[in-house]
């Protein structure tokens, strides 16, 4: 029998993308609110209290607002795909590589990871677990991402605006995304995040650069390259790089939509400085994608069904 999914803010882009994954898929019956009841309170809570899940595709506060119109004796299971219950207790992480597919599978409240911190974590956490990196680093993210995670607002904006080649933002620091990257790495200090967004509609690269020589108890380049190739040996979304590194990585206008997360360690000849570099969709992996792979686990079903690896 199909179980019943309620994606609540199905027409913003997370929600688009996690609807066309699952449309023709028979383990699910998707819950449709017509246009005008997606926005009606009583229909919500009613769609919400009676799916297998629900899966949250909306603003930080109305998704705790939804997460209130659950009764406490409902049976559904809930996605959250905000910033809301990154941290919060009571939630799941729901990064399975990092927190584990039987805690995800098991899990009543899964909170999606963000975009940029399942590029850090995957890179990061690992490595502070087995003491190859220091936590006690203050460390530093440099990011770019394509347009599309920024919502409606901008995604309009840059699509009106040509002429924006590049946007640096969380210029203020104390970014929303923060506080999961400090917390999931298991860090003393929040790391130094920079953000940016540049002219394609999807796809993102994160860098996090490590002087080594200058950092304790840092493992080498290659120790580094090793541990994330075992930690994911079994993993058939995240793929480690080998040694041989291109002379570029690119992000295109053209990418098509994927699931996957591809991982690099670059270091000079010396080994004296390193940078871990993640590459991924930031509507698959880091939202839409994510949200499916976490589903999946709950309702019993193969972790990659319906992913676009």
């Amino acid at each position: 029998m199909a179980q019943t999914v309620f994606i609540d803010g199905a027409a913003g882009t997370t929600g688009l993308e996690i609807r066309e994954r699952l449309t023709d898929r028979s383990e699910f019956d998707l819950v449709i609110l017509d246009d005008d009841r997606r926005k009606d309170p009583e229909a919500r809570r009613e769609a919400l209290n009676s799916s297998d899940f629900a899966i949250l595709c909306l603003p930080d506060d109305a998704a705790r607002e939804a997460v209130a119109l659950i009764d406490e004796d409902a049976s559904t299971r809930v996605i959250d795909a905000s910033t809301a219950h990154r941290v919060a207790s009571g939630w799941s992480y729901g990064f399975p590589e990092i927190v584990g597919q039987k805690v995800i599978a098991g899990a009543d409240r899964v909170a999606n990871p963000g975009c940029y911190p399942t590029g850090f974590l995957a890179l990061v956490a690992p490595l502070v677990r087995e003491g190859l990196l220091p936590a006690d680093y203050p460390f530093t993210v440099n990011a770019v991402s394509g347009y599309s995670g920024g919502g409606k607002a901008l995604i309009e904006r840059f699509e009106e605006d040509r002429d924006i080649a590049f946007r640096a933002y969380g210029l203020t620091l104390g970014h929303k995304h923060v506080p999961e990257m400090q917390t999931h790495a298991g860090l003393e200090h929040p790391p130094v995040f920079s953000p940016s967004v540049v002219p394609a509609f999807r796809g993102m690269l994160v860098d996090v650069p490590l002087p080594l020589e200058a950092m304790r108890a840092a493992a080498s380049p290659s120790e580094m390259r090793e541990a994330l190739k075992e930690y994911y040996g079994d993993s058939p979304i995240v793929r480690v790089a080998g040694e041989s590194a291109p002379g570029e990585l690119l992000l295109r206008g053209s990418a098509e939509p994927s699931d996957a997360l591809e991982l690099h360690v670059f270091a000079d000849e010396n080994g004296e400085q390193a940078r871990l570099i993640a590459l991924l969709d930031n509507l698959g992996k880091g939202a839409s994608g994510a949200a499916v792979q976490s589903l999946n686990l709950m309702a019993g079903l193969a972790e990659t069904a319906g992913l676009r690896l």
